[in-house]
């Protein structure tokens, strides 16, 4: 089969367009023919050596959507069952094994496309709205990066559960109508957020904020916090770590609450299922969709990953196997 592949650590060019062996299934796995797979941010992390130590040869890629060709005798799949799914040893490929526990089917309605924009982005959103952050419809939120795909889908799925406001942050103020579009009520950059934040509450500040960039923008985010608020942490696009004191915290009954879907993959699964179940029936009943930004054939994976890390997109960028 056809896979993206790299043997080191180093910008794009080191995406490989590579004959490589299917994958044989184990015990409770399926073989999957990927459709679509769609490149998040955690693969340029991983691309670069910031995730940790690679296991050469490596294929990224997080989710992937397709059809499954080979289950065991007792799997709850069977072949031909269109599902989206979080492969073993990543999805730039033409065929994924995954764990029966990380793959969920989709309605024939669902497209590909569209269902291989959202497992990341909107199993991840819906966990931190409703089971870290607790969102409360009279709550006033701020969203980091939110024209990203995390973003993108965290606004909408705000609104749609009728967060009272939604404040969201941006790179670029270019992309300001982009998030409006979304469901947003007031969208500013990072060097006025602060200010927005307190003005938009009256000096009160946002009872929860999502925050996925790190670094001075965590520091930042406790500068318009609410009492009692909650920032919920979920990862850190900057390269760099937010800190944080004690003080921060103990005396405003103010929280800090961390959340890695990679984390639950790995060690809670099964805590998965119920939320993919509900976000397939939210896309199925297209009470929400998910902008597509791009998509490349998967030999240009490294024109996806230039684009991602340009900043300059709006919504998923997807690769069609």
């Amino acid at each position: 089969m056809k896979a993206i592949v790299q043997n080191k650590f180093d910008d794009a060019s080191v995406l490989s367009y590579s004959d490589v062996e299917i994958p044989k299934i184990g015990d409770k796995e399926c073989l999957i023919k990927v459709a679509y797979t769609s490149v998040n941010y955690a693969d340029i992390k991983e691309r670069t050596g910031k995730k940790g130590k690679g296991n050469f040869p490596l294929i990224l890629g997080l989710d992937a959507a397709g059809t499954v060709v080979e289950a065991n005798a007792n799997s709850p799949f069977s072949i031909g069952d269109r599902v989206i799914a979080f492969p073993k040893n990543g999805s730039y490929a033409e065929y994924v094994v995954a764990n029966e526990k990380l793959v969920f089917k989709i309605p024939d309605s669902l497209s590909f496309e569209q269902a291989a924009a959202m497992p990341t982005v909107s199993i991840l959103s819906y966990i931190l709205l409703h089971e870290i952050g607790q969102i409360q419809n009279t709550d006033t939120i701020v969203i980091h990066s939110a024209a990203g795909g995390v973003g993108s889908m965290l606004v909408q799925l705000a609104k749609l559960s009728g967060v009272q406001k939604v404040i969201g942050t941006v790179g670029n103020i270019e992309k300001e109508n982009y998030v409006k579009n979304l469901g947003a009520d007031v969208v500013c950059t990072y060097e006025t957020f602060v200010e927005v934040a307190l003005k938009q509450t009256n000096n009160q500040g946002a009872n929860i904020i999502f925050d996925s960039v790190a670094g001075d923008v965590t520091n930042m985010s406790l500068d318009c916090l609410a009492l009692y608020g909650t920032l919920v942490q979920f990862g850190n696009s900057s390269g760099r770590a937010g800190t944080f004191k004690t003080s921060d915290v103990h005396s405003s009954c103010r929280n800090i609450k961390g959340f890695s879907l990679g984390t639950t993959r790995k060690h809670l699964p099964e805590r998965l299922a119920p939320v993919a179940k509900k976000v397939i029936e939210i896309f199925e009943s297209k009470q929400i969709t998910l902008p597509i930004a791009r998509i490349f054939d998967l030999k240009h994976a490294a024109k996806a990953h230039e684009l991602i890390e340009s900043r300059n997109y709006e919504g998923k960028v997807l690769l069609k196997v």
